[in-house]
């Protein structure tokens, strides 16, 4: 794994609890630095520090995502504001932790991310006139491209990977979010209402559906 922090003394604790628990560990204290090594290492996961010199977390993840990584990311940062933490799950990350933490729950995140399983991206996902590239991280509704944050596109990935499917709010939850605050909140309403308002609504359609008491589902038959 890879691990972005510039504080020498966090990373090389970092480093060192990781490696007893039996992880290979790469460290670099500039985020300017971070992309050509995810190029040249194939990464299980990335831990990336938000405060960084040269072009801080924020930016990089979302480079990252742009160009197609799809490793899961953690950001670690001591800015603890809830807009912060949305700002980092909406570049692309998969969790979030504020420091102070906790070696072991380090490790917890990593291991719930790991338990998500392999992350087969590539093959366009398409529903009727709905089309979703993982690779690229873009979508499209006939041939006009419709801009998602990094939430709405994991929910509607889930959606376009199962239509027809009703997909329950614990599994809405798994794909978007890990371990947080979000959990004990209304987020998976909040952002279908999201979705439905860009892949829907603009076009006159309602194929994002809810089915009450047991969760959502993108209607199967496309656009009908």
């Amino acid at each position: 794994m890879l691990v972005v922090e510039d504080d020498r003394k966090m990373a090389a604790a970092m480093r060192r609890g990781l490696q007893a628990a039996g992880l290979v560990v790469d460290v670099t204290s500039s985020g300017a630095d971070a992309p050509w090594m995810v190029d040249a290492v194939e990464y299980q996961a990335i831990v990336l520090d938000v405060m960084l010199p040269e072009i801080d977390g924020f930016e990089l993840c979302r480079r990252l995502r742009n160009t197609g990584v799809n490793v899961p990311i953690i950001m670690v940062t001591a800015r603890d504001a809830v807009e912060d933490r949305i700002a980092g799950l909406d570049v692309g990350a998969d969790d979030y932790l504020v420091k102070p933490f906790s070696l072991a729950e380090l490790l917890a995140r990593l291991r719930a991310l790991h338990r998500r399983g392999p992350q087969h991206k590539g093959a366009l996902l398409q529903v009727g006139s709905l089309k979703l590239d993982p690779a690229t991280r873009r979508v499209w509704r006939n041939e006009v491209e419709i801009k998602l944050s990094g939430k709405e596109f994991a929910l509607l990935e889930a959606f376009m990977s199962r239509p027809g499917a009703v997909l329950g709010y614990q599994t809405l939850l798994d794909a978007g979010w890990d371990m947080g605050y979000e959990h004990r909140s209304n987020v998976v309403e909040v952002y279908v209402r999201y979705l439905r308002e860009k892949i829907d609504r603009p076009f006159g359609l309602a194929t994002l559906e809810t089915v009450r008491g047991f969760g959502y589902r993108l209607r199967d038959n496309g656009d009908e």
